[in-house]
């Protein structure tokens, strides 16, 4: 069995959105209406596309909260 991304969730929880109406928002704090537009629309290519692909199944089935002890960490460590 293959072990499981770990950067996947690191990067939702410490990247911002590099562009457009939520640009320098965190991906984590993406709204779910801006994903499934997205979903719609198509994802952009490469990782962000990744990222945002994966957020919106995280969201789509309620997994937030293994974002939150990251987001929590980050947090703490920006706010020194």
């Amino acid at each position: 069995m293959e072990q499981a991304d770990n950067s996947v969730l690191t990067d939702l929880a410490t990247m911002t959105m590099p562009y457009g109406k939520y640009k320098g928002v965190l991906l984590a704090h993406l709204p779910e209406p801006y994903l499934a537009w997205y979903h719609t629309k198509g994802f952009p290519k490469g990782r962000l596309g990744m990222l945002l692909h994966s957020l919106y199944e995280i969201k789509l089935n309620g997994l937030e909260y293994l974002l939150k002890p990251l987001i929590e960490q980050h947090n703490s460590k920006t706010s020194k």
